[in-house]
């Protein structure tokens, strides 16, 4: 019955699409070829999952939209960038804290504006209603309220997941890790902001992703802005996520969702276009507290000093060549508070190839891929958790590691680089037969003396094979046992890379290893 229906449907649909009237038909009917051939991609997924007329369930392998696995090459990519992250935020003092993976629901509800459609609710289990994490911000909220913390400069790195509709050739996920660093206190204006900018400045050259530029904004100068053009206070909010979009659609497209679906007259949204063009440095915060108009909130103006005090620390902090204060900026989530920042590559040089041929071929790849770390000041979240509205000032940044993940190993690919998805530092290896058991001494030694060592699982692996393994593998360094050197209380180490040799008293390996792999 079903092979029957999937049949005549998939055949009509395919007919359709290959016939010379597709075009036409789609323009009278009101769809496009492309959502024909999702329709047929849904059937042949159908087919699939019922597995022909018997009517079975045929059970499809493969992992949940929005998701992924990773193998260890990917894995070894993925782990130098997270060292590279916490190295840095280390660097600056932090600690680090966990969290559960889930929250009450009404924990993150109303917290994050529009974009709280995308948050994953859970089957009420055990008479909770339970959401996942949406970030890791509001969870840190609801820690330092809940344990009355009032200072700590912490980093948090763990998943979240967003109801998203994914697009994960450009890294995005339903489920990703995020890396966050964050500053609680009541400190003196602008200085923990400044570091903020600092680290993603840091983390961002270090890994060597291409050109980047961090943009910066203040809400209150976004709400100044509205007040003062005529938007009315209660879509201050709706307005905001709507300028958000700005990196992502044309200004005509904001324009036309300001005035057709969010009501705003065309004057009002004229006059919110002509400020979110600019762009510079402290010299237009200075401008714009001369503004006529926007001179007249005192929220803008409290804002743009800020900028300015911040612009002043920037400086300090030899940042400033990739910082542009950009009025365009909002970041849609409702619980910001003051300045907020986005980092964006520009360039990040993947796929580029030797030839202007494969170079233009890849030109798609090499223009900006988004936004790849952002974050602010959030000075009334942690309040809206205690009974008491105390408020806790709190500032951060979150970087965007999916993204990243991706560009990293796309550069891979691109230049054919090894990458090593171990640590081993000597591999273990036997000259003749009937040795496994010298073998299995020797590594037990390396492993207690903290080498980290491997041997084949084999009795009598043929010393081809084992020197090949580790050629394949990039082992630096082979510990080679043979009937000579057991006599002679050596053992023969040989350097993978010039396939040097040389005898090592078996009482000095552990330091002769030690030296040569911390030389590498």
């Amino acid at each position: 019955m079903w092979g029957l229906l999937y049949t005549r449907a998939c055949s009509g649909l395919v007919g359709l699409r290959s016939a010379n009237h597709v075009r036409p038909l789609c323009s009278s009917a009101g769809i496009t070829v492309a959502q024909i051939d999702e329709e047929v991609a849904k059937l042949l997924e159908l087919k699939a999952q019922l597995g022909g007329d018997d009517g079975k369930h045929q059970f499809v392998l493969k992992t949940a939209k929005g998701t992924r696995d990773y193998n260890p090459r990917q894995m070894a990519i993925r782990e130098k960038v997270f060292n590279t992250i916490i190295g840095c935020f280390k660097r600056h003092g932090a600690e680090t804290i966990d969290t559960p993976v889930f929250e009450l629901k009404e924990t993150l509800t109303g917290k994050y504006g529009e974009d709280s459609k995308l948050i994953y609710d859970l089957k009420d289990q055990g008479g909770e209603l339970l959401s996942l994490r949406y970030d890791l911000t509001v969870p840190f909220a609801r820690y330092l309220a809940m344990n009355k913390i009032t200072n700590i400069k912490r980093y948090h790195i763990a998943k979240v997941y967003r109801r998203d509709n994914p697009a994960m050739t450009r890294g995005r996920y339903r489920e990703f890790y995020q890396c966050d660093f964050d500053i609680a206190g009541q400190y003196d204006a602008m200085i923990p902001d400044a570091e903020c900018l600092k680290i993603v400045h840091e983390i961002l050259s270090e890994l060597e992703l291409g050109d980047f530029c961090i943009k910066v904004n203040d809400r209150r100068i976004l709400d100044g802005m509205f007040a003062v053009c005529g938007v009315p206070i209660d879509k201050f909010r709706t307005i905001c996520s709507t300028v958000d979009k700005l990196d992502k659609m044309a200004w005509a497209d904001v324009k036309k969702e300001m005035v057709n679906e969010k009501g705003l007259s065309e004057e009002v949204a004229d006059q919110i276009g002509e400020y979110v063009s600019m762009q510079g440095g402290m010299d237009l915060a200075e401008r714009l507290l001369q503004d006529q108009k926007l001179s007249q909130s005192k929220q803008a103006c409290a804002g743009l000093s800020d900028i300015k005090l911040l612009f002043s620390y920037l400086q300090l902090l030899q940042v400033t060549d990739k910082v542009v204060f950009d009025l365009s900026l909002a970041r849609g989530l409702d619980y910001y508070t003051g300045v907020i920042y986005e980092a964006v590559l520009t360039q990040t040089g993947v796929g580029l190839g030797s030839t202007e041929a494969q170079q233009e071929a890849h030109a798609e790849d090499s223009v900006s891929v988004g936004s790849v770390a952002g974050g602010g000041r959030y000075d009334g979240l942690v309040g809206m958790f205690d009974p008491k509205g105390r408020k806790v000032p709190c500032v951060g940044v979150s970087i965007g590691i999916e993204r990243i993940f991706s560009i990293m190993e796309q550069k891979a690919e691109a230049s054919a680089e090894k990458v090593r998805t171990t640590e081993v530092q000597v591999m273990v290896v036997s000259a003749q037969k009937n040795l496994l058991q010298e073998r299995l001494k020797l590594v037990s030694d390396l492993w207690n003396g903290g080498v980290k060592a491997e041997m084949m699982y084999k009795k009598n692996p043929k010393l081809l094979s084992q020197l090949q393994h580790c050629e394949e593998a990039g082992i630096p360094l082979v510990a080679i046992l043979g009937e000579q050197e057991l006599k002679d209380g050596v053992v023969k180490l040989r350097v993978v890379s010039t396939r040097e040799e040389f005898d090592i008293c078996r009482a000095d390996l552990l330091a002769e290893i030690r030296r040569r792999t911390s030389e590498a």
